[in-house]
């Protein structure tokens, strides 16, 4: 029996919305939405450049101030979204710049309390299996899909996405619960919750300029 092929040298893919228009149920949070937004994209794409097992990080925006931060951060680089439209249209535009032969993940810009210890856990979860998911903390939703090299890039975000990943053919990662990488924030309960593991340094200081 052949040993299963852990992989190194990811390439993760990170959309990104312009900040205007993302984290809009983020409306009883007291923090400038926009500058909250961008820092806690901010804060998912240091943690993701910072784990060991990534290779590249491909972020999809057209936000111009994430894209000017992130372009000076060694290991990633920036694609335009420009035309292109929702989400897994920006993921495939950057699992397209990856290519088939590399592992390839997409990861949601939305996960301010993000480890590189925990992504590079799952990541070596991943690499055992042909496509690879983490549902958020609540089950339904996805926060990572992954893909091993050969396979065909699919992936299906929204609401419900857990079950339409399954669908698709990905394998459940057995990642905790409490794991970072399943703490997506899109309302102002989610954010408390990854408060309380410990966002990075741009989201905290967001919260606390606007708590001052």
């Amino acid at each position: 029996m052949s040993t299963p092929e852990i992989h190194d040298g990811w390439t993760v893919v990170v959309p990104v919305k312009p900040a205007a228009l993302g984290k809009t149920r983020l409306t009883a949070v007291t923090a400038d939405r926009e500058a909250l937004a961008r820092a806690i994209a901010l804060d998912t794409i240091a943690a993701v450049a910072a784990t060991a097992r990534v290779r590249r990080v491909l972020v999809v925006t057209d936000d111009a101030e994430v894209r000017t931060q992130v372009a000076q951060w060694p290991a990633v680089d920036v694609l335009a979204e420009g035309e292109v439209r929702g989400l897994d249209a920006a993921i495939a535009t950057g699992a397209d710049a990856a290519g088939v032969n590399a592992p390839r993940a997409a990861l949601l810009g939305d996960l301010p309390a993000l480890t590189s210890r925990d992504l590079d856990a799952a990541l070596m979860l991943a690499g055992e299996v042909e496509r690879g998911l983490v549902p958020d903390a609540e089950g339904t939703g996805s926060t990572l899909v992954t893909a091993r090299p050969g396979a065909v890039w699919v992936s299906a975000f929204g609401a419900d996405s857990a079950a339409r990943h399954r669908l698709l053919g990905c394998t459940d990662l057995t990642v905790p619960r409490e794991s970072t990488l399943r703490r997506d924030v899109d309302t102002a309960a989610q954010l408390a919750q990854a408060v309380a593991l410990g966002v990075g340094p741009r989201t905290a200081a967001v919260l606390a300029s606007a708590a001052a």
